[in-house]
């Protein structure tokens, strides 16, 4: 399989790819009382960066030794196959559907020792009733049983109510900000919308920022 053009692969040692471990490392250490094992990326505001994003921080907890699947749980504008450049025919909705799926969950090798994909499927008619299902919490510990790590992409808050419906069944939410893009009010907005149904913000990460000059 051919690499995908992430940084955290075509540029190891680049300031921006050292920023990803870093990032990592925080997450992986922000709480010694409630550890965070499942993780939501998304955005405030529709924004594709948030999708490459999280692949780069799935790569960088691959590559610190630790089993890690990404899961794409966008299941209106899914990309994490295109990113990677895998088959999307079957996937999180194959798991929803398929009793023999959620025994063997149809995981996809993605190149990266330690990590795997779980590509989105096919698009359902009602993304939300899927997300919010009792079968989304069997599939959220299927999965855990088989990594470490379980880092799931989503809409964006603002767009549906899937990032919060699923963040309330995760140890946590990251929110991806993006420089010349995000506006305050959508950011504000955003955290109150997860605040409000007691989901776990860890943090924010802000994409685009302008190199330092010196």
């Amino acid at each position: 399989m051919a690499q995908p053009n992430l940084i955290t692969l075509t540029d190891p040692r680049s300031p921006a790819s050292e920023a990803f471990r870093t990032l990592r490392t925080n997450l992986m250490f922000s709480s010694v009382e409630n550890p965070i094992h499942t993780l939501l990326v998304t955005s405030p505001a529709t924004d594709e960066t948030k999708s490459q994003t999280l692949a780069n921080l799935a790569v960088t907890f691959a590559q610190s030794g630790n089993k890690t699947i990404l899961v794409d749980t966008d299941l209106r504008q899914p990309r994490q196959h295109e990113l990677w450049g895998i088959d999307n025919s079957k996937g999180l909705t194959s798991m929803m559907l398929d009793e023999s799926s959620l025994a063997n969950p149809p995981l996809v090798v993605s190149g990266v020792p330690n990590l795997q994909i779980l590509p989105a499927g096919e698009l359902p008619p009602n993304p939300a009733d899927l997300i919010s299902s009792k079968r989304m919490n069997d599939i959220i510990g299927v999965l855990k049983a088989r990594a470490n790590y379980v880092l799931f992409d989503s809409p964006s808050v603002l767009s549906a109510t899937d990032a919060a419906l699923l963040g309330i069944k995760l140890d946590g939410v990251l929110l991806v900000i993006r420089t010349g893009k995000t506006r305050r009010e959508e950011a504000n907005r955003a955290k109150e919308t997860l605040e409000r149904v007691h989901v776990r913000i860890v943090g924010a990460v802000l994409t685009n920022a302008p190199k330092e000059r010196y």
